[in-house]
């Protein structure tokens, strides 16, 4: 379960790829062997945190990042500094990681601080918002999972 988990992770930061429905499939997939009541709420919980996510993401610019010239591989940094993030400083540690592994990408890609920022900002404007609320949407579906096994 986990390392479908970790691939839904994966692919929220590829452009077309279902992340969230990944994500929430293998823990639905895992509730369905694992028939407990904890197991269904977290299905429950799972669900409903995704749902508003989807719905907040309504609320925010569409993506456009291929329009506006952004590299994967700047999304890959800050998505993999949001999945470290995430587990060092739970919740708080994935917003400081995406941000912190987007700038970091951008400034050495562009060469200067004030180049960097500009482009990290450019890169959160044209969906860089969507794709860190899909993103932190998961992380807490997959740490929600991880400690009802890990402690239960």
């Amino acid at each position: 379960m986990g390392l479908v988990m970790l691939l839904g992770l994966f692919g929220v930061l590829v452009p077309g790829a279902p992340g969230p429905a990944i994500v929430w499939a293998a823990v639905a997939w895992w509730a369905l062997t694992d028939t407990t009541g904890t197991a269904w709420a977290v299905l429950a919980g799972a669900t409903g945190l995704l749902l508003l996510a989807q719905a907040l993401e309504l609320s925010l610019p569409p993506r456009r990042l291929k329009a506006a010239g952004v590299p994967r591989r700047s999304l890959l940094a800050a998505g993999l500094a949001a999945i470290a993030g995430f587990f060092l400083l739970p919740v708080v540690g994935a917003v400081a990681g995406f941000l912190a592994g987007l700038y970091g990408a951008e400034r050495m890609r562009l060469g200067s601080h004030g180049a960097g920022w500009s482009s990290a900002r450019t890169v959160l404007r044209s969906g860089g918002y969507s794709v860190l609320v899909e993103l932190v949407a998961c992380l807490l579906v997959v740490g929600l999972w991880a400690g009802v096994v890990i402690w239960a």
